[in-house]
Order: C-alpha cells, then sequence, then structure tokens
C-alpha cells in the first residue's frame, strides 16, 4: 500500500521532532554548572535567592524559565544585567539551567504586612471586579503553583521582587507578557504591596 505523499512528509516531521527533543534532553550536571558560574551570586546556590529583590528560582517551571532567558537575551524582556548574563548562554545552557532549577526544592516565605495580607488574599483569589482585576489564582493556582509553560510559580516569592515586576508591568517598561500588563495596569500601589505579601506567604 502507498500512503499519500502529504503522510509521508507528516510522519517524517514527527520522527525530526522526536529526534530532536531527544537530542536537547537537558543535562542537570551542566546545567548545575552553568548556574554555578554565571547565575549563583544573584540567586543563591540552590537558587531560593535570599535577596529580596533577586527572584527565588528553584522550582519554577522549566519552559517559563527558558522563555525568560531567551527574552532577557533577546531584549524582549529589558534588563541590562540579565542581558548580559543571558547573551553568554547558548540555547542548550538556558535549558540546562532551567531544568536543574526546576529540579532544585523551594524554600517557603511569608507575609509580613499584617495590615494588607488581607487585602491581598481578597485580590488574589478574587480579584476586583467593579474594576475588572483578574484574579491571581484564575492563573497562577490557588497556592501559587502556576501553570507549567504559561504562567510561573508565585508561591513563596519575595514581595519586593513581585512588587518591582508589577509596577514595572503597570509602567510598560516590562512588556514581555501582554495579559500582566492589562492586569498590573488597573492596579495602584497598595493594592500591589497588598498582593505582593500575600503571595510571599502562600504555601
Amino acid at each position: 500500500m502507498k500512503l499519500p505523499a502529504s503522510l509521508l512528509c507528516a510522519a517524517a516531521l514527527v520522527l525530526s521532532f522526536s529526534a530532536h527533543a531527544q537530542s536537547t534532553k537537558p543535562d542537570l550536571a551542566k546545567g548545575a554548572a552553568t548556574f554555578g558560574q554565571v547565575c549563583v551570586a544573584c540567586h543563591a546556590a540552590d537558587g531560593n535567592s535570599t535577596t529580596p529583590a533577586n527572584p527565588k528560582l528553584a522550582h519554577q517551571h522549566p519552559e517559563y524559565l527558558l522563555k525568560q532567558l531567551q527574552e532577557f537575551k533577546s531584549g524582549k524582556r529589558d534588563n541590562a544585567v540579565m542581558k548580559g548574563m543571558a547573551s553568554a548562554l547558548s540555547d542548550d545552557d538556558m535549558r540546562n539551567v532551567a531544568f536543574w532549577l526546576a529540579d532544585q526544592k523551594a524554600t517557603g516565605g511569608f507575609a509580613t504586612e499584617k495590615d494588607l495580607v488581607r487585602a491581598g488574599e481578597r485580590i488574589y483569589r478574587g480579584g476586583i471586579p467593579d474594576r475588572q482585576i483578574a484574579a491571581c489564582a484564575g492563573c497562577h493556582g490557588p497556592r501559587g503553583s502556576g501553570i507549567p509553560a504559561q504562567y510561573p510559580r508565585l508561591s513563596g516569592q519575595h514581595a519586593e521582587y513581585t512588587s518591582t515586576q508589577l509596577k514595572a508591568f503597570r509602567a510598560g517598561t516590562r512588556g514581555n507578557n501582554a495579559q500582566m500588563l492589562g492586569v498590573a495596569a488597573k492596579m495602584n500601589d497598595t493594592e500591589i504591596k497588598a498582593v505582593s505579601d500575600y503571595i510571599a506567604g502562600l504555601h
């Protein structure tokens, strides 16, 4: 039986993709080595940054980390320090680092703004309906676990870092996610501070 050319072409593409996927399987040992050379100063030895301005990366979705590194390198996500770091990495380096970080255990965090944390919880879980601000939990999950490849894990993230990113989205200085641009544009400083603090204590 002779198969149509279109089916043969499709089969060839599937086999090619499968071979490519196998050839790009992440090397965690190389990821650890690259992380130790390039990233450790800002993000700590296991990816659990102890500096509030620098994000915790441990146990983050690898696809999300890979996307961010690629966009730092291309300039789509504008950050002079990270552009310099990412520019030195190949696609394989980025993949190895991202998957190594995903394999690290994340440390927990805690909320500190007792007067604001309840407001932060309301925003995170229910949004602000009268201003069409969507609930964070809709994309990032009720416990901040995110959705692989689409939405990052947020639980335990430094409040300072989260607040800085939300303000950057609001100002348009971080423009690599249209959905977050729309959400942050409607939030004031108090709301951003409240939800950032709540996220820091999510488990």
